[in-house]
């Protein structure tokens, strides 16, 4: 299974970007896609996370300003981030789950967003 995110980028204070990871290497929707961040000197950090049947949860810092969404269709999850803050700053980490006789998970690459102020 792998994961391909893109849509990172460099924006302004109060800009927005749409970030999207793709899950390639299997057939199977999975279960619970999500996406997480990783600030420099900081833990990673659950960012909002989507079920197979569009059941929703976000961080408490991020509650009106993204927007999760997926297209089981295509296997591909979607943030999109408006009135982004320097704060918003971090490398952004999409992850799929596969609920089987066990719970696999599975990690994209990361892909950086930066938000000047």
């Amino acid at each position: 299974v792998r994961l391909v995110e893109s849509g990172g980028g460099l924006v302004q204070d109060g800009g927005s970007l749409r970030l999207s990871c793709a899950v390639s290497g299997t057939i199977n929707s999975a279960n619970l896609m999500g996406w997480y961040r990783q600030a420099p000197g900081k833990q990673r950090e659950m960012v909002a996370l989507i079920s197979n049947v569009g059941t929703t949860n976000y961080a408490d810092s991020v509650k009106g300003r993204f927007t999760i969404s997926r297209d089981n269709a295509k296997n591909t999850v979607y943030l999109q981030m408006n009135s982004l803050k320097p704060e918003d700053t971090a490398v952004y980490y999409c992850n799929a789950g596969f609920l089987g006789t066990t719970f696999s998970d599975y990690w994209g690459q990361g892909t950086q967003v930066t938000v000047s102020s």
